[in-house]
This record gives C-alpha cells, structure tokens and sequence, in this order.
C-alpha cells in the first residue's frame, strides 16, 4: 500500500517553517529534519514519529498509537499513529512537533 498523498501534503505544511528533506523509506515518505527522520507518512496508513523518552510510554497508552515495530522488534523512541488519530489538523501537529523536537535535539547528519 503506498502512503497516502494527502497526509504527506499535510504534513509538508505543518514544516514549511524548518529546513526538512524528503526520503523514500519503509515503503512511506520521511522527513528528515537535521538528516534525521522526525515523522513519515508510512505505506502501512498513519503516521510514524518520534517522541522523547521521557514520553514513550504514556503515549503508547493513547488511542490509535502503538509501537513502532520492525522485524519483530519494537522500536523505542518511534511510536506508530493509526490514520484516526491523525485526521484531525491539532492531533497531527501534535504528533508532527514531537517528532521534529527530537530530531532537532540530535546532533547534524
């Protein structure tokens, strides 16, 4: 399944502000932020992000986020957000700001 178009649209505006690439991975579009992905509008449908450690676990207890899993391993600090709990413009900003915080907070690629 590719990644929906829309969501990808959407998400390029919510980062007209920062400098960001973008790149084909995972079957989605990334966006790399600091050569670092912060969100992806993934080919599974939803979104993948980003979020501080310090948030990981709370946010896997909120509605349509599970964790991002990869050959069979969960993978801390990037979360899964179901299409559901991005169709509202807040709710995908939200999630969009935590991952491009994160991405910030690494050292340049």
């Amino acid at each position: 399944m590719p990644y929906d178009e829309d969501l990808a649209n959407r998400i390029r505006e919510l980062l007209a502000e920062e400098r960001f690439t973008e790149q084909r991975m995972f079957g989605g579009l990334a966006f790399l932020v600091g050569g670092h992905i912060s969100v992806a509008a993934s080919g599974d449908g939803g979104l993948l992000t980003r979020v501080p450690d310090d948030e990981y676990d709370a946010a896997i207890g909120e509605l349509g986020v599970d964790e991002f899993v990869m050959r069979g391993r969960a993978m801390r600090g990037w979360l899964r957000v179901s299409a559901d709990g991005v169709t509202a413009g807040a709710d995908l900003a939200r999630w969009a700001a935590r991952g491009v915080s994160v991405a910030k907070a690494l050292p340049p690629k």
